[in-house]
């Protein structure tokens, strides 16, 4: 009896970004030790990963910050204004505040830095094709501190019940459709209800709303990843 055939889901279709030839090399490496990643095209600047991510529209793009041409935070602007479904990891040595808070306004899906291990590296890229925000702990632990330290904020305005069972579920990964479902509005009404919430937080994307919303006690830190749908 023939043995059974094994899942038939598809790879991962990665593109990498990087201006150094050698750290695309080890990354690529280390993303195709993992049998379900496929690394389909390289970018040596901004510019080239532009065009090969409009070209092979990638499930996940592994963008540098600092590359010649277009940084990966215009990249990533690019990408969310062009082609919204395409996942953007960024991969730097870089850890200060004014880039991770840039990335993460420019709509991010995670952002990991090159002292990750190759296993975390490897479960960023699956986070985020699967939708979800994928944060090295020393990002998130920055972030946290950050709201924490924020005395100088205005009092945050309470959240209706509705707002609340948004945002609790906004924490669990789900996308706006899915919230909808599950509480039976539309993902529009969704849509909007986040955006009360980014207001009341003085928060500018689902990660930092989230976050703000932990260091409130409003959350558990314990939810899942974000969905920056």
């Amino acid at each position: 009896m023939p043995k059974s055939s094994k899942s038939s889901k598809p790879n991962i279709r990665v593109l990498l970004a990087d201006d150094h030839y050698i750290v695309r090399a080890g990354v690529r490496r280390l993303l195709e030790g993992a049998r379900d990643l496929q690394v389909i095209a390289e970018a040596g600047d901004g510019e080239e990963a532009q065009a090969l991510i409009q070209k092979h529209k990638p499930d996940v793009a592994v963008l540098d910050i600092q590359m010649p041409k277009a940084s990966g935070i215009d990249v990533t602007r690019w990408v969310r204004s062009h082609l919204p479904k395409v996942g953007v990891l960024i991969l730097t040595a870089f850890d200060d505040d004014p880039y991770v808070m840039a990335v993460l306004q420019a709509g991010a899906n995670g952002y990991v830095l090159k002292t990750a291990k190759a296993d975390e590296l490897v479960r960023a890229v699956r986070d985020v094709n699967e939708g979800q925000s994928a944060l090295d702990p020393a990002i998130t632990r920055k972030l946290m501190s950050n709201l924490f330290k924020g005395p100088e904020r205005t009092p945050v305005e309470p959240l209706t019940d509705r707002e609340r069972d948004v945002l609790q579920l906004t924490a669990k990964g789900y996308t706006n459709k899915a919230i909808g479902v599950q509480l039976g509005i539309s993902d529009r009404t969704v849509q909007g209800h986040l955006a009360h919430i980014f207001t009341k937080l003085q928060a500018s994307s689902r990660t930092e709303a989230v976050m703000r919303a932990v260091s409130l006690g409003w959350v558990s830190q314990a939810a899942g990843g974000i969905s920056n749908e």
